[in-house]
């Protein structure tokens, strides 16, 4: 298994499939597009290869607050579901603290829907913790 940085239009459409099962409400075409579009504002994305198949995707940005220091923000994070259980999410989450370590990222975030107890196991077993709540208006 290796890390690879997106950095790639073509990568973007390789990837896309997976990144899909997370958001299924976009068409691939949109979904592909607001990629692109994010990737312009600082938005990253790496996936984890073993041979030529993708196990995970995730995208992130990094950045400065006053309430968390240099931080990582995991966007989106997502192993493809016919390679669940195969250790590609825990091998990214490395990627990331490696990542976060190296560039002297003091925090590294993400948010988790409620519903989505596998995730929340996931993350808890990779230490992170439950900071806070989110909320959200659709104003």
């Amino acid at each position: 298994m290796e890390v690879i940085l997106a950095t790639t239009k073509e990568e973007v459409v390789e990837i896309a499939p997976i990144m899909q099962q997370l958001r299924p409400k976009y068409e691939l075409e949109q979904l592909i597009s607001l990629i692109n579009q994010q990737r312009k504002n600082g938005y990253q994305l790496v996936y984890v290869q073993d041979d030529d198949t993708i196990l995970s995707v995730a995208g992130f940005v990094t950045g400065h607050k006053l309430g968390w220091g240099n931080y990582l923000y995991i966007d989106d994070l997502v192993t493809d579901e016919a390679q669940r259980s195969s250790g590609a999410g825990k091998y990214l989450i490395e990627w990331f603290k490696d990542y976060a370590h190296i560039n002297q990222i003091e925090q590294i975030h993400l948010d988790s829907g409620v519903h989505r107890y596998g995730a929340h196991k996931f993350y808890l077993k990779e230490d992170f913790v439950i900071a806070s709540h989110h909320f959200a208006c659709q104003c």
